[in-house]
């Protein structure tokens, strides 16, 4: 049995880089940091380059560009982050320089990474983890910036549109063989897509997040909104499709609540989901906590809400948000048409 602690999207750069100066490295992470640290693996997504390299991304439009000095890898450490997605639209914001750096500070720390590599092949390439016996692979993708994908001769990221085609679906499924005939007893497919500041998935991400689950993947890990979606519990495996912020110092939109989050913890067994905990937590400037009453209550209200959208209903066991096949005993609702609901607001980042 395996318990894996999945957080979103962890940006150290800008404010949080410079209070990471001032603060013990477990600062960050909060009264969080206990939970975390029971989990047998944690995997976050990075959203910033680790670098010194100070110029930034200029070949095409982009508006934010984050970077942490190396000294952030502490917070990483302090956290026993064992994997990062890299996968996402900031690991080159300052260049392939940026990137090369930050793929050099991870490996020195010994974090695994996924997504992003000195060329297409190694970007692919899944990252291995071991937990008490179990090994896990993760592999990355995204569909943003496409600007920064990487080829065969050059560095960058996995880049891979949302799609259902045929080459599209072979190379998640090529990914997913080579993992298992690498030994993987689990694995773990994240994906950084869709635009901000939105609550639900449009139905082709749905039937892409699907695809996946069908193809072998054990755990849809998805992240970019900057919001949290609801939870869908597709053929016994979950499907998180968009896990929202975790740390960072963005501006808060006061009714999409950017500030809400959880931290999911995925249990397994041989392939098979045993239970999923979802932790509310509340983000604040460069650091994250455990959500108090009255925004405890509201915050998995709304994920309740939107989970049942997904014919998945959660109960309350004491702070935490709990499902267990088997357990709720309620019949599964006619599942929302997303693409008529999305809710769209300025992007905090």
């Amino acid at each position: 049995m395996t318990t894996l602690a999945l957080a979103g999207d962890v940006m150290l750069g800008r404010l949080v880089n410079h209070a990471v100066r001032r603060k013990p490295a477990a600062k960050p992470w909060g009264d969080v940091l206990p939970v975390m640290a029971a989990a047998d693996a944690r995997i976050i997504n990075l959203e910033c380059a680790i670098t010194t390299h100070a110029t930034p991304w200029t070949r095409t439009k982009k508006v934010f560009h984050f970077r942490a000095g190396p000294a952030v890898v502490k917070v990483l450490r302090a956290a026993r982050i064992d994997a990062v997605s890299l996968a996402n639209n900031h690991v080159l914001d300052f260049n392939e320089a940026g990137l090369l750096d930050t793929l050099y500070y991870l490996d020195r720390a010994g974090i695994a990474h996924a997504g992003a590599g000195h060329d297409l092949d190694e970007a692919r390439r899944p990252a291995f983890i071991h937990a008490d016996g179990t090994r896990i692979a993760l592999i990355a993708l995204t569909d943003n910036e496409a600007a920064f994908a990487a080829t065969a001769t050059h560095p960058g990221t996995y880049y891979l549109p949302v799609s259902t085609d045929a080459d599209t679906l072979a190379q998640i499924g090529a990914g997913i063989q080579a993992a298992r005939s690498a030994g993987a007893d689990i694995v773990v497919l994240s994906n950084h897509w869709g635009p901000n500041m939105t609550l639900y998935p449009p139905r082709h991400f749905r039937d892409f997040a699907h695809a996946a689950i069908e193809l072998g993947a054990d755990v849809y890990f998805g992240h970019s909104a900057h919001l949290f979606h609801g939870v869908e519990i597709y053929k016994g495996k979950p499907i998180l499709y968009d896990t929202g912020d975790f740390i960072d110092d963005y501006a808060v939109d006061p009714w999409l609540h950017n500030d809400w989050s959880f931290l999911f913890l995925v249990t397994l067994e041989a392939g098979r989901l045993l239970r999923l905990e979802l932790l509310p937590v509340l983000l604040t400037l460069a650091e994250v906590h455990l959500a108090q009453e009255p925004v405890r209550a509201q915050l998995c209200r709304r994920m309740r809400d939107l989970s049942e959208e997904f014919g998945t209903h959660f109960r309350e066991s004491g702070e935490r948000l709990v499902w267990e096949p088997g357990r709720d005993g309620k019949p599964t609702p006619a599942a929302l048409d997303p693409d008529s609901s999305d809710s769209a607001g300025p992007a905090p980042a």
